[in-house]
């Protein structure tokens, strides 16, 4: 059985470096690029583990992020945050809206690899 996972993220160079890293660790990764329907595509896709960046065009991570966590569909979907905005005050709103975790780029990929790991629960 794969895990699936959803990476909501509009840049392609770390779309297509996530995918490898993730794909070579045995998930199946499905993208999204899209914030206005992002909230959709996860309902839609029952993914195990989403990674949602918190900027995105048509609609931000943090809106998603609240979108997700009030329909009950999505509401235990583990999501892991992964953006350049690294203030505190980001962190502290992601959390505070439900993200799971939260990271910040410039990422290691063993790092992210090892938390969706954990998010997934193993």
């Amino acid at each position: 059985m794969g895990r699936r996972l959803l990476l909501i993220e509009d840049e392609p160079n770390i779309i297509e470096a996530l995918s490898f890293i993730l794909t070579r660790d045995g998930w199946t990764v499905h993208t999204h690029a899209d914030g206005a329907t992002a909230a959709a595509r996860v309902k839609s896709g029952a993914p195990e583990v989403v990674v949602l960046d918190a900027m995105l065009p048509g609609r931000s991570g943090f809106d998603i992020l609240r979108d997700l966590r009030a329909d009950p569909a999505t509401a235990q979907v583990p999501v892991l945050m992964l953006t350049a905005r690294g203030q505190d005050k980001d962190r502290d709103l992601a959390l505070r809206l439900g993200a799971t975790q939260y990271m910040t780029k410039p990422f290691a990929n063993a790092e992210v690899v090892a938390e969706v790991r954990r998010l997934a629960g193993g």
